[in-house]
């Protein structure tokens, strides 16, 4: 087993700061931060044909994460930091494994799926995230994927393979085209271990159907099931509409947010007032991507209204909650911009 990295860095002069700190210690070594949790690439696999898998060694200030899990991942681009969140599974010695899909557009997918050098070191956030098996073990869990969504799920039954594999568990998996699937060897292999376990295929190029008809026959009553639900917006969306009254529990994380149907005209004014500007952005839109649009960059991790990276403060106007479309009218309350919409003119904390 490989060695785990351990910060040993000395420790620093209390009038130090820390980024005149920091800035000499990774110049010793790169990992060697005074509180900056930061990891570095150290090996990457193909895993599909559009994705490829990156190991990545945290150092000391990283405190972690359970299977199921996200991190927000960033790489400085064009002089930004650019930063996403990704769902890793922790390996024995202690490195992260990251599944990147390239993404048509995706400024950092594409950088990290086919840019990234071996050594290079980008920015780590804390673990987040609820989606988790549940602490007694159910006699039926379905685990529902779709694309990208099968990173946290590989998390989840390789803990699931450790302990044993409590119970009885089905996995359905969604691609649009085979050379999409990822980890079906190693699927393959706790299937193996496991008779308990199921992993069932659905490849919609190939005449396998969505999940909102999709034959749930073969996977037996599922009036006692726990369901652990992931993929894009609209695939959580439907997953619950199917199965959240005929399952004992339902839970799903989108890595899309889904926008709701255009309901609200026109445009809004919104007042940034560390800033001093006021930009003039559509109803309906997202908030963070209006004003990137705009040329402002807040910073963001999730883009899904999970990590908060983003929020900022709202001090008047009304918002629109992006998945729920329940409105918020309240001033001087934290605002997740990737999840909300100017309903009125807004005054933020910008």
């Amino acid at each position: 087993m490989s060695a785990v990295y351990r910060n040993t860095a000395p420790p620093p002069i209390p009038w130090l700061s820390e980024g005149f700190f920091d800035f000499w210690s990774t110049r010793v070594h790169p990992l060697w931060t005074l509180r900056r949790p930061l990891a570095r690439l150290v090996a990457r696999h193909k895993a599909s044909a559009d994705a490829v898998t990156l190991e990545l060694q945290p150092n000391r200030h990283f405190h972690g994460l359970q299977a199921g899990q996200h991190v927000n991942l960033g790489a400085e681009l064009d002089g930004r930091l650019t930063t996403r969140s990704y769902s890793p599974v922790l390996l024995e010695n202690g490195r992260l494994a990251i599944t990147v899909k390239r993404i048509a557009g995706g400024k950092l997918s594409q950088y990290l799926s086919e840019q990234a050098v071996i050594g290079e070191v980008f920015a780590l956030g804390q673990a987040f995230g609820e989606m988790l098996l549940p602490a007694v073990p159910p006699p039926k869990l379905l685990m529902l994927a779709a694309g990208s969504g099968i990173t946290p799920m590989r998390a989840l039954l390789r803990q699931l393979d450790a302990q044993g594999m409590q119970g009885s568990v089905d996995l359905v998996y969604w691609v649009r085209q085979r050379e999409q699937l990822c980890f079906i060897d190693e699927f393959n292999a706790i299937a193996a271990r496991h008779p308990s376990f199921r992993l069932h295929l659905a490849v919609t190029g190939e005449g396998a159907a969505r999940v909102d008809s999709h034959e749930l026959d073969c996977l037996g009553d599922l009036r006692a099931a726990h369901v652990l639900a992931c993929g894009p917006g609209g695939f959580a969306n439907a997953a619950r509409a199917r199965l959240q009254d005929q399952v004992a529990h339902f839970d799903s994380e989108a890595f899309s947010v889904p926008q709701l149907a255009e309901v609200e005209q026109g445009s809004v004014q919104i007042q940034l007032l560390k800033t001093g500007r006021t930009l003039t952005v559509p109803r309906g839109l997202a908030l963070l991507p209006a004003l990137e649009a705009a040329g402002i960059k807040p910073a963001s991790g999730c883009r899904m209204g999970i990590c908060n990276t983003c929020v900022c403060g709202k001090a008047s106007g009304i918002t629109r909650h992006t998945v729920t479309g329940d409105y918020t009218s309240e001033p001087s309350v934290p605002l997740k911009l990737c999840v909300s919409s100017a309903s009125t003119d807004l005054t933020l904390e910008l």
